[in-house]
Order: structure tokens, then sequence, then C-alpha cells
């Protein structure tokens, strides 16, 4: 019998919790909330990616209210469970289509192998799903692999697939694709870019060109701007994000692969450094692997409680 969502993500988090969840078990077995104690926790947190900013919250947090008490494992768990679950709680928001923008155009950035294309390919079924038409654009047009996957993409949720020559400019690909979108009725325009990040300043020039070439159509677009992250790599989806919110205008987040990655904890930091809403959390490669994020059951998926 296969998995449910939540016992994906829970299963996948527990590799991130396994560590937390020892070192939590170890250093809490009925003893007292002191100094040394406070030092262990910080020492844990910091080593599960929550970010010492995030670390700072919760260990002053706990030094004000638990301070000098009696504490087991478990009771610890539950604290940090509410605390990471608060941190959440303002960044946990869905995606929103206008339906009167028609089309809503919804550019997704994110480095090469981080989900971009697997994630809007997703975005497309569950439009598809509420009854909207959903439109796909592959301009990542360096990538034939991505166009093709994309291609498969557009087949499953029978959406239209705009696509190009290789090496063709994304920018007039997406000022095409935005008249046709247009033309067709089209509720939503999902646009695929390229993610070369070892070349910063001709990825900028790129997605900055898209930006200026479909504002000749439509001043207010793009409508969104999703930032896609591959939960592996840890801290450096924090630099991700600070690169790409320098690029362009990112409006929300959406992280992926937690299913197989040690390192949730970034999620935390991530909301706690930007503040940028997290639409959505996957967990797989399947069709319904890509869910709304909910904090309090990621927080404890988190911390093993």
């Amino acid at each position: 019998m296969a998995l449910g969502f939540l016992s994906r993500l829970t299963q996948g988090l527990a590799r991130s919790a396994g560590k937390l969840t020892e070192g939590i078990g170890a250093v809490f077995t009925k003893r007292k909330l002191d100094e040394a104690a406070l030092a262990d926790l910080e020492d844990l947190l910091i080593g599960s990616d929550l970010g010492t900013d995030v670390t700072r919250r919760i260990i002053a947090n706990f030094r004000r209210t638990r301070f000098g008490k009696e504490v087991t494992d478990t009771e610890v768990k539950q604290a940090l469970a509410e605390e990471i679950a608060e941190i959440l709680a303002p960044v946990a928001r869905p995606l929103v289509i206008n339906p009167e923008r028609a089309p809503h155009v919804v550019l997704v950035v994110g480095v090469n192998g981080s989900g971009k294309t697997t994630t809007i390919g997703k975005l497309a079924l569950q439009y598809r799903e509420q009854g909207l038409k959903p439109m796909l654009v592959a301009g990542d047009t360096f990538r034939a692999a991505a166009v093709e996957q994309l291609q498969i993409w557009g087949e499953r949720t029978a959406a239209p697939v705009v696509f190009a020559p290789p090496n063709a400019d994304a920018a007039g690909l997406a000022f095409d694709a935005l008249t046709r979108a247009r033309a067709e009725g089209i509720d939503v325009l999902l646009i695929d870019t390229a993610g070369r990040l070892h070349n910063k300043s001709a990825l900028m020039e790129e997605l900055s060109k898209i930006i200026r070439v479909i504002r000749k159509q439509d001043p207010s677009c793009p409508h969104s701007v999703l930032l896609v992250l591959d939960a592996t790599t840890g801290q450096n989806a924090v630099q991700q994000v600070g690169v790409f919110k320098e690029m362009v205008d990112v409006t929300g987040l959406i992280v992926t692969k937690l299913d197989g990655s040690a390192r949730g904890g970034i999620v935390v930091a991530l909301a706690e450094e930007y503040g940028l809403p997290v639409h959505a959390v996957g967990v797989g490669e399947q069709m319904g692997d890509l869910r709304p994020f909910f904090p309090m059951d990621f927080a404890r998926g988190l911390v093993g409680a």
C-alpha cells in the first residue's frame, strides 16, 4: 500500500529528526534545564540546519519559560515543535491564482536540479483539477532534457506546452507564449527558466530580459515569481534565496525533495531569514507529491514529536 503524503513527509523528515531526536534524548532524560543543557540544545539545533538566528530565538524562549525546571525529552520535543510552528506560521501561505488576470503569469526560477520542471508539472495538474486552464513554457532553452520533461508533463496534465529550438531566446519565447495564452483564454501561464548559477551575470540578464519583454504586453507581469529550492542543499538554500532575490523579485518559495533530505531544518532558517511565503512542499516525483505547507505537521515531523 502506498504511503500517504503526510506519512512520506514524516518519513522524510525522520532523517532530519534522527540526529536531533537522539541528541535530545541523550541530553534531557529528566534533567534540569540549566546553562549546560541549553548549550547542548543550542549545538543540536545549529547542527540541524535551523540556523543561528532561529536557534538563538528558541534558546532565549526556553531560558525565559523553562530555565531551572526539570524537563523530559518528550516535553522538549513538544516545546520545540510549538516554537518552530510559531516561526513557520506566518510564511505558510498558498499561492492564490487571480482568475481576473487571465492569464496569471508565474515565473519559476531556481538552480538546475532543484525540481523546477517537475514542480511546474505538478502545479499544472493542481490547477487543472481546480478547473483552470494552464499553459507551460519551456523557457530553459539550453537544456533539451528540460524541454522534453516539460512536454511529458504537458501530456500528463493535458496542458499545452510552448517551446522553441535549442538555445533560442527565452524572452522571445515567453512573449510569444503570453500572446498565445491571452488568445486561447489560458488561466495560468507557468514559465520555466534556466538555472545556471555558475554564470550569475548571464542568468540575471536572461531573467531580467524575460520580465522586461513580457511587461511590454502586461506591465503587471509576472504576477508571481516562485523560487524552487532543493531541501537537500541545506544552508546553501539560504544563499540561493539571496542570489535570486537580487536577480528578481521573488514572491514565494516551494521546497522540494523533503522525502530524501536530512536537512529539513533549512525551511525554518529560511522563514526566519527572509519571511517569504512557503507555498508548498514536495516529497517525491509523483503527480500528487506537491502539497500545501502545514507548519505544525512539519514542525512535529522535524523534531520527531
